[in-house]
């Protein structure tokens, strides 16, 4: 696994590659865990996580699952009129409901994701603030469906291989099967205000300490524990290594927008939560029946990959690959110069912002 540079005071080191796929393993684990599995010393891992967060290659945050709480997720396209893209990327990466922002390669395209807390705000924003931005010459929002891949669980398999299968017991044992994840749950949970305080802190700093946890939260260490234990255990949260992709040699990126036939779908998505290249999978509503999220490390790798698997999936009728000029937004994080430079809280059951 080539890295790259994230700065030009900042060299990825084959340790550092070997340290975030350990985080991505097992994200809380402590340094010392950590360097027992690597071979290393727990200083030189404290010391590399923190320069790897610092220079805004990783950065380690709980990210709410918006299904089990109930909430609608929906991916939406904008064409902008020249010179008004800037405006209104910028202006939804400020939203806390809306988790990643992109913009395509064209130049007039912003892609993003929302997630609603509930039926107003989903209105309040796809049906009434962006129809009715001077900048935006049209909008199309698509439900999600079916989650495939992204998110604790099934995470961007490209560093697969980084480690041996004994690290990876030794960090977490046997990784458990992949299974996919329906984006609403039937039977929603409903957070205390302990809860909420418990998820912002670990939206701060997924690997936070149980007592400052438990401090952020007004509870107990024990309390804490085993309150998170079942906020995990019922997918309320999880914690994720957000990757800037560019910094390990990864700067072609692209929108994957797929029709396939009907009978198909889940075989389709179930076969791209497979690919290394591919960082996120969902079946959504619309023509596009399909939408994945890939990361190569060039356009000529992403023309390989798109011709001869992509291109390939039984039943996929038609394809259209947006290249991504730049992120805004991922997973919460601002994104400035391919390097995570910062957050914005995402919604909870009683919080939103509504400026566009």
């Amino acid at each position: 696994m080539k890295g790259g540079s994230a700065s030009g005071s900042f060299e990825i080191r084959p340790d550092d590659v070997r340290i975030i796929r350990a985080l991505q393993i097992a994200p809380r684990a402590s340094f010392a865990a950590m360097a027992a599995a690597l071979g290393l010393t727990e200083s030189t891992v404290n010391r590399r996580y923190r320069h790897l967060c610092a220079e805004g290659v990783i950065r380690v945050a709980g990210v709410v699952n918006p299904g089990a709480l109930g909430q609608s997720r929906w991916l939406v396209r904008l064409r902008c009129r020249p010179g008004g893209v800037e405006a209104i990327a910028g202006a939804l990466a400020q939203r806390d409901d809306v988790n990643w922002v992109a913009v395509g390669a064209a130049g007039s395209e912003v892609t993003c994701a929302t997630q609603s807390r509930d039926d107003a705000q989903r209105e309040e924003l796809l049906g009434r603030r962006l129809p009715r931005a001077a900048a935006v010459l049209d909008v199309n929002a698509y439900a999600m469906l079916r989650q495939f891949m992204g998110g604790r669980g099934h995470y961007w398999a490209a560093l697969h291989g980084t480690l041996s299968p004994e690290q990876e017991v030794m960090l977490a044992g046997e990784e458990p099967p992949f299974t996919e994840t329906p984006v609403v749950a039937g039977d929603p949970v409903r957070l205390t205000a302990e809860d909420e305080r418990l998820l912002a802190a670990l939206a701060a700093d997924g690997r936070a300490g149980l007592v400052d946890l438990a401090k952020a939260a007004d509870s107990t260490p024990g309390r804490v524990s085993r309150r998170l234990s079942t906020l995990l255990r019922q997918r309320v949260v999880y914690i994720d290594v957000e990757i800037a992709p560019a910094a390990l040699g990864f700067h072609a990126r692209a929108n994957l927008w797929l029709r396939v036939h009907p009978s198909e779908v889940k075989n389709a998505g179930r076969a791209l939560a497979r690919e290394p290249e591919i960082a996120f999978a969902a079946a959504i509503s619309g023509p596009y029946n399909v939408h994945a999220v890939a990361h190569c490390r060039d356009f000529d790798e992403l023309f390989e990959f798109t011709t001869d698997r992509i291109g390939a999936l039984p039943g996929l009728q038609s394809m259209e690959v947006s290249p991504v000029l730049r992120h805004v937004k991922q997973a919460g994080a601002l994104v400035s110069g391919d390097r995570l430079v910062g957050s914005v809280g995402l919604v909870g059951p009683h919080r939103s912002r509504t400026r566009t």
